[in-house]
């Protein structure tokens, strides 16, 4: 997600160039937020040509996407004229398909939740039945800025999947889905573009634009219905060759364990909602601390990002029971003895607001991805 690069990808054609240097620019732009940023600063930060940057910003401001801000006042120079990201001028759709609800979110350019609706949700139920609630939500969160475009729909659901055809595979307890198009099915339905990901994958890639600083190395471990991580590794979020890393709650910790929807035995789920569901939350917060510590190790990552609504209920509970498993295995010489354990706020929405960066990201030049 490096913002910086003032050159398109050998082999890019014309288009794509102009494109890439106008997703810097906005990007820029939205970092600036209400302080605005001149020409001039857009030119050294992106090491484009001013008359370049002016073209771009020209073109911006007709299409409605940049205004301007006022004069800076002058340091020996003529005053330079200040430009402002026009965050209400488009917006995108997220939605956070669960096993038993649906959360959807409208945000604005800067990513800020404009209207939110929630309903139930069987994800069991007839895939045509899912999609017909899924189309409604985007068509009553759509509703609410009815004379602004929606630039698409971002989807985030149990994995695993496969983001880049938008096809589901074999969701744990719920195997008729293996193969569904889903990103497919739901374009027809909304006349909408539509990107497909796993719900923990857009939640670290929310988390990961939201941070002032550099994201550096993190692990976000969703805990709701069920159990997964979304990885961020070199400020990216990692998916592997085909997809499918993050599949985190299907580790297994106790061979011969308990049965795992999965079918596998004694996984980190499994293990960690039977805990939670007899009421010995300090057992569940050790297992994940368990699973935790074992990413920490193997990955060498600076901060685990906890979130899901079962978090949400007790993240107090969560956080000392996964800190003190990491910092146990740092002073055995195990690694981690520096990592910072924080939770996400907002339980399940941060994957709904995620799924809306998912459409965001590609227009500000942030793809967030890395095979």
């Amino acid at each position: 997600m490096n913002t910086s690069r003032a050159k398109a990808p050998a082999g890019v054609n014309l288009p794509a160039l102009r494109n890439h240097n106008a997703a810097l620019v906005l990007d820029l732009l939205r970092a600036a937020g209400a302080e605005g940023i001149s020409r001039l600063e857009l030119a050294e930060r992106t090491g484009l040509t001013p008359q370049a940057v002016s073209k771009i910003t020209a073109r911006l401001r007709a299409e409605g996407l940049a205004v301007g801000a006022g004069l800076r006042p002058s340091t020996g120079g003529k005053p330079r004229t200040v430009l402002q990201l026009v965050p209400d001028a488009q917006f995108a759709v997220g939605l956070h398909l669960d096993r038993d609800g649906l959360t959807a979110v409208l945000v604005d350019l800067a990513g800020r939740p404009v209207a939110v609706t929630t309903a139930p949700l069987d994800f069991g139920a007839p895939a045509e039945k899912v999609l017909a609630g899924a189309a409604d939500a985007v068509r009553d969160l759509s509703a609410a800025e009815p004379h602004k475009p929606v630039l698409g729909v971002g989807v985030a659901v149990p994995g695993p999947l496969d983001h880049r055809d938008g096809v589901l595979h074999r969701v744990t307890g719920f195997p008729q889905w293996d193969g569904f198009p889903l990103r497919d099915a739901l374009a027809e339905r909304t006349g909408l573009p539509v990107t497909v990901d796993k719900d923990t994958n857009a939640a670290a890639l929310a988390l990961a634009l939201s941070l002032s600083e550099p994201p550096g190395d993190f692990a976000y471990l969703h805990l709701g219905t069920g159990l997964g991580a979304g990885l961020v590794l070199g400020g990216e979020v990692h998916r592997g060759a085909r997809t499918g890393a993050g599949e985190f709650g299907h580790q297994t910790l106790q061979l011969d364990g308990p049965l795992c929807g999965c079918g596998g035995r004694g996984c980190i789920e499994a293990l960690c909602l039977a805990a939670e569901a007899r009421g010995d939350r300090a057992e569940a917060a050790r297992v994940l601390g368990a699973g935790a510590a074992n990413l920490v190790g193997l990955l060498d990552i600076d901060r685990v990002v906890l979130g899901g609504r079962t978090v949400a209920a007790d993240e107090d509970a969560y956080v000392r029971g996964v800190r003190a498993v990491i910092e146990e295995r740092a002073a055995r010489g195990g690694g981690g003895g520096a990592v910072v354990v924080t939770v996400a706020d907002g339980g399940d929405r941060p994957v709904a607001e995620g799924a809306a960066q998912l459409v965001l990201a590609p227009v500000f030049g942030r793809v967030g991805e890395r095979g």
